[in-house]
């Protein structure tokens, strides 16, 4: 009886330390202009205002480029020390190409806009094959993943 118990409290316990469970509730891919991000705030103090999305470029000072609004549920404690990993490929080369965007990611649920922009984009009218994006913790560790369905053969 004191065996079963001790092995109750343990598994119990085990589930307490299991890793965040990281969750995309959804990913829009999408063209923006630069005009797109201006909001009557920045005529008034001159300062990009992102609302209650987190806006990461691959070029802070070009606002026009391929996004991914990617809408995040972390229904674990907070990960200061994490980074969401983009990779896509692009139709004009089958070499995957890969982004990092350091983050802290926080408890509950976080907007985040990852913006191709400047010279990593090349236009409107350019969408990528396929994509995969990973929230990652700074050892490696995989938290979640999302990627389009073209990303990977579909199992047998």
């Amino acid at each position: 009886m004191r065996l079963l118990l001790t092995l109750a409290l343990l598994l119990g316990s085990a589930g307490l330390l299991r890793a965040a469970e990281v969750e995309f509730v959804r990913v829009w891919p999408e063209w923006r202009e630069a005009a797109s991000f201006e909001r009557i705030s920045e005529y008034f103090d001159g300062k990009e205002n992102s609302g209650s999305q987190i806006l990461l470029r691959t070029q802070p000072d070009s606002r026009a480029g391929f996004y991914f609004l990617a809408r995040v549920n972390n229904t674990g404690p907070a990960t200061p020390g994490a980074k969401l990993v983009l990779s896509l490929i692009k139709p004009d080369s089958p070499k995957t190409r890969v982004y990092t965007f350091p983050i802290a990611l926080p408890a509950g649920q976080t907007v985040y806009n990852l913006g191709l922009t400047g010279a990593d984009w090349v236009g409107p009218k350019v969408h990528p094959v396929a994509w995969k994006i990973e929230v990652v913790t700074t050892d490696g560790r995989l938290l979640g993943v999302q990627k389009s369905f073209l990303w990977e053969k579909p199992a047998k």
